[in-house]
């Protein structure tokens, strides 16, 4: 095994490259979080460990790999792990990011080569021979780990019990530490700035993708100058108008704003892999009447939700009562998702504490340092009064007697209808 810079030469077949290598290119860089965050954040993970009796974890998602190592893969057809031990932790991760994964986590790396298709698993198996760990449990991520891999890893590990952690891992993410906060506030903050540089940006006859980009740029230069020794990737703008707003996740287009156009205004600064979003409706020039009635409908149940979110409230409860809202208008079947979901490690690609939805059907009760979001939306179809999508969005963190809502941009009628 290579350990050191050196280049390979006089090799003249493949197979006689290495498997594994070390890549100690260059140094350490500034993490998001400090040593002592990610030393946190392992034990609790290996007091997960020590309750389910594990020799090891193998992580394989996105968001753990990036929770409790800082380094966030991409994908490209390679597989990428962290391997945590009940002494040390390791990123396993593909020959062609080269040095850059060891720069950019919190631990040991193992890089593996292309030149066998085995070599990740080969890598998985050093990761633990280098420790001395003989691997008769070990953990695994059930809710995101693809099952012909699961199959794979059972192979290289053979007589190990697998054992799922996910459902722990995700409990334990949902508790937020006063860093993870820091950055969540500066992403609402961003989100924020964003939403202004849009507000501002909107006139007649503008292109969706046009609106979009200057949002996404002004919140890219802010993360740049407030995060300057991180990756800056991922940041991203929805901006929809008239039948675009119907969904929350239609990406924008070539349409050209019109006068009288519902448009809906979703930032998501990306801070180091912590998404955060602001989600406004918008009006360009006077709504028609019925319209009016809907927005008004939809700010009153946002309104309720954020004075429902406190330490103690169950989420179930907090949906059951603003479905009576709806009902009360005849709205309920015009909802089109939960009232809102945890925040953290989280990208449109990758993450999601399941457990932490503001839906009928969890019964999680909201604990200080949870991090959750308000926002409730209602979709009209095209060919009925008010036609549109309707949402507002807001961030709040949970303390221990009291919440604070981190995001300042104004909603509802009084502040976003554009004259422009």
């Amino acid at each position: 095994m290579t350990t050191t810079n050196a280049p390979i030469s006089n090799v003249s077949d493949v197979s006689e490259l290495e498997r594994l290598k070390t890549l100690h290119i260059g140094t350490k860089g500034k993490l998001t979080f400090s040593d002592a965050e990610f030393e946190r954040r392992l034990t609790g993970l290996r007091q997960i460990m020590a309750e389910k009796d594990l020799d090891a974890v193998i992580l394989t998602s996105y968001h753990n790999i990036k929770y409790y190592s800082d380094f966030l893969f991409t994908y490209f057809g390679r597989s990428y792990a962290l391997v945590v031990t009940k002494d040390d932790s390791v990123t396993v991760t593909a020959n062609i990011d080269a040095g850059m994964p060891w720069r950019t986590s919190y631990g040991a790396n193992i890089v593996y080569t292309d030149w066998r298709r085995d070599n990740y698993y080969f890598g998985l198996q050093e990761a633990l021979r280098q420790r001395g760990v003989t691997a008769d449990r070990l953990g695994v991520e059930d809710d995101t780990l693809p099952l012909m891999n699961r199959e794979k890893i059972a192979a290289a590990f053979p007589g190990a019990e697998l054992v799922d952690v996910s459902q722990a891992a995700m409990r334990q993410r949902m508790i937020k530490s006063a860093e993870e906060i820091e950055v969540i506030k500066h992403g609402a903050r961003i989100g924020d700035l964003g939403g202004e540089a849009i507000k501002a940006a909107i006139r007649e006859g503008i292109s969706e993708y046009e609106v979009a980009l200057i949002g996404t740029e002004a919140m890219v230069h802010e993360i740049a100058r407030t995060f300057p020794d991180q990756e800056v990737r991922d940041t991203w703008v929805w901006f929809q108008s008239g039948i675009n707003t119907d969904g929350a996740h239609n990406w924008a287009t070539t349409r050209k704003l019109q006068r009288g156009d519902i448009l809906s205004l979703n930032c998501f600064p990306m801070t180091s892999g912590y998404y955060t979003a602001l989600e406004r409706t918008m009006f360009l020039g006077q709504p028609d009447e019925r319209s009016l009635d809907l927005w008004n409908i939809n700010v009153e149940v946002h309104r309720r939700g954020l004075e429902l979110i406190k330490p103690g409230a169950v989420c179930r409860d907090i949906a059951a009562e603003l479905n009576e809202i709806y009902i009360s208008h005849g709205l309920l079947a015009n909802r089109t998702f939960g009232y809102g979901h945890s925040f953290g490690v989280l990208s449109h690609y990758y993450g999601r504490e399941a457990g932490l939805e503001l839906r009928e059907d969890i019964d999680t009760v909201l604990e200080p340092g949870m991090v959750v979001s308000m926002e409730p939306m209602i979709t009209v179809p095209e060919g009925e009064p008010g036609a549109g999508g309707y949402r507002e969005h807001d961030i709040l963190v949970v303390g221990e007697d009291s919440v604070e809502n981190i995001t300042k941009f104004g909603f509802g009628p009084e502040h976003n209808i554009i004259d422009a």
